[in-house]
């Protein structure tokens, strides 16, 4: 009887990326992938620093899973484990703790038996899930004075284009219908060997017939009209998240962020010259050290005007270690709270206009999976290309087919409810 392995993560896409080839590998090696905890002889757990309550949680992860699967070795990586490895050692069941340089050699770390993919092993398809996250690069060279990435992840370094190629033609070999690119600092792809994130994607464009590409978040600078004009081809999903952290320029100074208004602005403008009904989602950052209520109003002024169909809003959280965290004129808790109650009801509007211009249309989407069932058939979830998340009832199972659906009204929660037009045609 093979082993069982249980995987979790936290955090950011590229968590989620860097789980989902662990488990191919797991397989590969003769282990059995389950999804549930208490069956497993094996844990991973991928852990986040990105703020202390990802810290914090990552902790937790930890702790639940060995009281559901207490005859379990518990292996920890990810970036809290990178920075903290005696912290986490120290937690109930964890045999293993494996820092992100050694991360992409823990299956074999773990297994004792070196890695060979086997072809049997192409059609894994984690439960609940039909895109494929591509972990194409990691590391960053940017000094933002509120991050921890360049400590927990090391400098910036991309995979080779023909092992990306590789991956992405295996992965819809096993039957994905939409590709992923993560990366820690996307848009640096390729920097440090010649290349860019624009070739890239048109290599994948010629080499590859995966029916979507999905970009996951790029920092807002070292883009231009050539890496735009890629969403000529309507396989390039219509959605960008573009994290500006503060929309005030002396803020992002003290940030060391590498943008301003200004060449924000000319992104967002672009990019929606290139494909009008692209879906533009941010990350902010409120309470940053020093922001005023002149700075935060100016930030929010900004965010507003660039109308984000979502904003992940977080109140600045120190991390011990980086410049911002021995900055002066740190805020207490009670303002940033209320600094992200504005921006959250900011976001809350700019989507249900953006989810607005689309009732009454036809859109392909990919369903993700099945989360009920009724006389009247089976409750379905999915995405459009442009990440509208829409329910529907049908008979059939649709779960990873893209199919024509019309978009008929806003449920509450912000989803779309469709009906199908015509099941499995996109296949």
């Amino acid at each position: 009887m093979s082993k069982r392995v249980y995987l979790d993560s936290i955090g950011c896409r590229l968590n989620q990326s860097e789980i989902s080839r662990m488990a191919r590998e797991f397989q590969a090696s003769g282990y059995t992938v389950t999804e549930s905890p208490e069956d497993a002889d094996v844990v991973v757990v991928n852990t986040c620093a990105v703020t202390r309550d990802a810290t914090k949680e990552s902790r937790k992860m930890v702790r639940q899973l060995h009281r559901q699967s207490e005859q379990a070795e518990i292996v920890v990586t990810g970036c809290y484990a990178h920075i903290q490895p005696d912290t986490i050692q120290t937690l109930p069941g964890v045999k293993q703790v494996i820092s992100n340089f050694d991360k992409d050699h823990l299956v074999p770390l773990v297994t004792g038996q070196p890695f060979e993919l086997e072809p049997l092993q192409r059609h894994y398809i984690p439960a609940g899930h039909t895109r494929a996250f591509i972990k194409v690069q990691d590391g960053c060279d940017n000094k933002c004075t509120f991050c921890m990435t360049t400590i927990a992840r090391g400098h910036s370094r991309s995979r080779p284009l023909e092992a990306v190629i590789r991956e992405v033609q295996f992965m819809v070999g096993g039957g994905y219908q939409e590709i992923v690119l993560t990366g820690v600092n996307l848009v640096s792809y390729g920097q440090d060997s010649g290349l860019s994130l624009t070739a890239l994607l048109q290599s994948l464009l010629e080499s590859t017939d995966v029916p979507r590409i999905r970009l996951s978040s790029l920092e807002p600078w070292d883009l231009d009209e050539n890496f735009f004009r890629l969403w000529e081809n309507p396989r390039m999903c219509r959605h960008l998240h573009l994290p500006l952290q503060s929309g005030c320029d002396q803020t992002l100074k003290r940030m060391l962020r590498r943008t301003s208004q200004a060449e924000f602005r000319e992104i967002v403008q672009m990019a929606r010259q290139a494909a009008p009904e692209i879906a533009i989602s941010t990350d902010l950052i409120v309470g940053f050290p020093g922001e005023t209520e002149h700075e935060f109003a100016e930030s929010y002024a900004f965010t507003a005007e660039m109308d984000f169909m979502k904003i992940h809003v977080f109140p600045y959280s120190a991390m011990p270690g980086t410049p911002a965290a021995r900055m002066k004129g740190q805020l207490d808790k009670l303002t940033a709270k209320d600094r992200v109650r504005q921006i959250q009801q900011l976001s809350d509007e700019g989507g249900r206009r953006f989810f607005a211009r689309f009732l009454g249309q036809t859109m392909p989407v990919l369903w993700e999976g099945v989360r009920g069932a009724s006389e009247a058939g089976f409750l379905h979830t999915g995405f459009t290309d442009n990440y509208i998340r829409v329910e529907t009832t049908h008979p059939e199972v649709l779960t990873n087919t893209l199919t024509p659906t019309k978009l008929v009204y806003l449920t509450e929660g912000d989803v779309m409810h469709g009906d199908v037009m015509k099941a499995r045609v996109y296949v």
